[in-house]
């Protein structure tokens, strides 16, 4: 397990004494193979009238170096940051036994890296995905306990439309994407995860089996259940799954459900060892994961969490709810009612952090920060933190600093054809808030 401490996390003492701003004196002496991070301002109007300043820091803080992490990320979310990101904080803002919070928590990135580094993850998500993503690798199984669950099931029964009428999925939509024998065990599958969840008896190795065989229901390679079609962190619709198929003239091939899910298992728990599971164990049971809109978490406690790292939902750029119809189908989740926070223009998206931030001061303990993880949107005309620091200060917090990590080309923005550092997908923009009081 990868748990070394950043190269650049030497330059101050992790823990210096929180007087003044220890993360403006790191930030500001950064260097890294010669790179010395620029220093200039960021003008925010506040809802008074006033204009504030707020230290603006650039510099690409995690290298090619820092990017590897452990296995267990390596689940596909559409618009997630890098474990880089909220480890950068973590080491720098808390101790172990801490607690790190994350209310847009996605795939569950931050909570995982916090669980990894020894303090308490407690997420949220509004979709009900991101829990069944993130809760079975707080405490994940053995390779051989989920292939000994997998050979116990029933695949080799024939499939009929009957098995699918409980959803608006039609069997035609499915047959698009999988090879008829792929798709019947697939839905042997699914059957067998909705009967055990009737029953009360989903253990952590079914729910295992299920956040692996969700996130491999599509994608552009063999180690997916599907034919060919856009990258894993989205599903497109039927009639444009149809197109891709007539335009590279293919039919969906003959996967193996079972033995594709032992092999991303693999993948997965490669680097998961004994110290890894330990840690994992120990601080699982004190971990808390939430479905519900961030702006309203009763079940955590005033003045309860140390430290915020988190990536709002962005203007204009991700359709979430049309991303995972296929995961909500296969998780019997009716997309219709999940809620979901996407607003189209800036007022309301202001609107929604500002109450965001209201609750976010309330669990924080004094003390305690917020790194909030924004991009550039509308075509790079719009920067969010100019929008995020007055809210932020609305609700009492102090903007302390805007960090741009500027990264280089990567394989994900390539794949959808983005220009470098274009459009926020390259460069990550953080505004780091304090709470005072």
């Amino acid at each position: 397990m990868k748990l070394s401490i950043d190269p650049s996390a030497t330059l101050l003492p992790l823990f210096e004494a929180r007087a003044s701003d220890p993360l403006k004196k790191q930030l500001r002496g950064f260097s890294w193979k010669g790179k010395s991070t620029k220093v200039s301002q960021t003008h925010a109007r506040l809802d008074d009238g006033h204009t504030l300043a707020v230290d603006t820091f650039l510099n690409e803080f995690w290298t090619s170096r820092q990017r590897q992490a452990h296995n267990l990320h390596e689940i596909s979310y559409r618009a997630c940051f890098k474990p880089q990101l909220p480890r950068f904080f973590i080491e720098r803002l808390t101790r172990p036994g801490e607690v790190v919070y994350d209310p847009f928590m996605g795939r569950g990135t931050t909570p995982l890296e916090a669980a990894f580094l020894g303090r308490v993850p407690f997420g949220n998500d509004i979709n009900p995905l991101s829990a069944i993503l993130l809760a079975p690798r707080l405490c994940p199984p053995t390779v051989e306990q989920v292939a000994e669950r997998l050979r116990k099931m029933e695949f080799v029964k024939r499939i009929t439309p009957v098995d699918i009428e409980d959803s608006p999925v039609t069997m035609d939509d499915l047959l698009v994407f999988y090879h008829p024998d792929t798709l019947h065990e697939i839905c042997a599958l699914r059957r067998y995860l909705l009967e055990r969840e009737r029953q009360g008896k989903l253990d952590h190795v079914d729910r295992w089996i299920r956040m692996v065989a969700v996130n491999r229901l599509t994608g552009h390679s063999p180690g997916f259940f599907s034919v060919y079609t856009m990258p894993p962190n989205q599903a497109v619709s039927a009639k444009s799954q149809r197109k891709i198929n007539e335009r590279r003239k293919q039919i969906p091939p003959r996967r193996h459900v079972p033995e594709l899910i032992v092999s991303k298992t693999r993948k997965l728990l490669s680097d998961c060892d004994a110290e890894s599971r330990r840690i994992l164990a120990e601080i699982s049971a004190r971990a808390k994961l939430l479905t519900r809109v961030a702006w309203t978490t009763p079940e955590l406690p005033a003045g309860s969490v140390d430290l915020v790292v988190t990536s709002p939902p962005f203007l204009d750029v991700v359709d979430y709810a049309s991303d995972n119809w296929l995961r909500c189908w296969f998780c019997n989740i009716a997309a219709a009612d999940v809620k979901l926070t996407v607003p189209k223009k800036t007022p309301e998206w202001q609107m929604a952090m500002s109450a965001t931030f209201s609750e976010l001061h309330r669990i924080l303990k004094p003390g305690g920060h917020i790194a909030f993880e924004v991009g550039e949107v509308l075509k790079g005309t719009l920067k969010l933190e100019e929008v995020v620091i007055p809210a932020g200060s609305a609700a009492g917090l102090e903007p302390l600093l805007v960090m741009i990590n500027s990264q280089r080309f990567t394989k994900t923005a390539n794949c959808w054809g983005v220009d470098n550092n274009a459009k926020g997908t390259n460069t990550n923009r953080i505004v780091v808030f304090k709470k005072n009081d």
